[in-house]
C-alpha cells in the first residue's frame, strides 16, 4: 500500500515537472516570436513623426497606457485561446512602434548603432543570467513581489511627475532604478514559471516580455546619456 502511494506521489511529481517544463519551453518559444513584431514595429516607428508626443508628453503617455491596458485586458481574458496569442503579438508590435522616439534620438548620435547594440546585448546578457539563476536554482523569488510592486508604482508616479519637471538628473536616476527593478521582475517572473506559480505560457510570456522591454529602454537611456557622441 505504501509502495503504491509512493508511486502515485512520484508520478504526480513527474507530471508536475513535465508540465512546468512545457510551460517554460512554450514561454521561451513565444518570447522569441514576440521579437519579430517588436523589431518590425520599431523599424516602422523610426519613420513616424512624434512631434505631437513631444508637444504633449503627458497626454501621449496617458494614451499609450490606455492602449496597453486595453490590450492587457484582452490578453488576460483570452489567455487560453489563440486570440490571446494574436493580441500578444499585436501588443508587442505596438510596443515596438513606441520605441520609435528613443531610437530616433539614438540615431542622432554618431555612435547610435553601437549604443543600441550594447543596450540589446546588455539586456540579453542580464536576461540569460537571471533566467539561468531562476531555472537552475529553482529558488522561489516570490518574496520579491510586494517590494517590486511598490517600486513600480513609485517609479511610474515619479516618471509621470518628471514629464512636467524635466530634470535630467532625475531621469537618469529613474532609469538606473528601473534597470534594477526590472532585473528583479525578471527573477520573479521566471521563478513563478519554474516553481509552478504561472501555468499559462501566454501570461508568462507577457510578463517576461515587459521586463525585457523596460530593461532595454532604460539601459538605452543610460548608455545614450553616458556614451552618446554628437557629430
Amino acid at each position: 500500500m505504501q509502495s503504491q502511494f509512493d508511486n502515485v506521489v512520484r508520478m504526480d511529481g513527474t507530471i508536475a515537472v513535465e508540465q512546468t517544463n512545457k510551460v517554460l519551453r512554450n514561454t521561451y518559444m513565444m518570447l522569441g516570436l514576440t521579437m519579430i513584431p517588436t523589431v518590425i514595429g520599431a523599424y516602422f516607428g523610426m519613420s513616424l513623426n512624434f512631434a505631437l508626443a513631444a508637444q504633449h508628453p503627458f497626454m501621449f503617455a496617458i494614451g499609450m497606457l490606455a492602449v496597453m491596458m486595453g490590450l492587457f485586458y484582452g490578453i488576460n481574458a483570452s489567455r487560453d485561446s489563440g486570440l490571446g496569442v494574436v493580441l500578444l503579438l499585436v501588443l508587442t508590435g505596438f510596443m515596438g512602434v513606441m520605441l520609435g522616439p528613443i531610437l530616433q534620438v539614438a540615431a542622432g548620435f554618431s555612435n547610435g548603432g553601437q549604443i543600441v547594440g550594447l543596450a540589446a546585448g546588455g539586456t540579453g546578457a542580464i536576461f540569460l543570467t537571471l533566467a539561468g539563476i531562476a531555472t537552475t536554482t529553482k529558488k522561489d523569488f516570490s518574496f520579491l513581489g510586494k517590494f517590486l510592486m511598490v517600486g513600480i508604482v513609485l517609479l511610474i508616479l515619479a516618471s509621470l511627475a518628471n514629464i512636467f519637471f524635466q530634470i535630467p538628473a532625475l531621469a537618469l536616476t529613474l532609469s538606473a532604478v528601473a534597470v534594477l527593478l526590472f532585473s528583479g521582475f525578471l527573477l520573479f517572473d521566471v521563478s513563478r514559471v519554474v516553481n509552478g506559480g504561472e501555468t499559462n505560457y501566454v501570461m508568462a510570456t507577457l510578463a517576461i516580455y515587459l521586463d525585457i522591454y523596460n530593461l532595454f529602454v532604460n539601459l538605452l537611456q543610460l548608455l545614450m546619456a553616458f556614451m552618446g557622441e554628437r557629430d
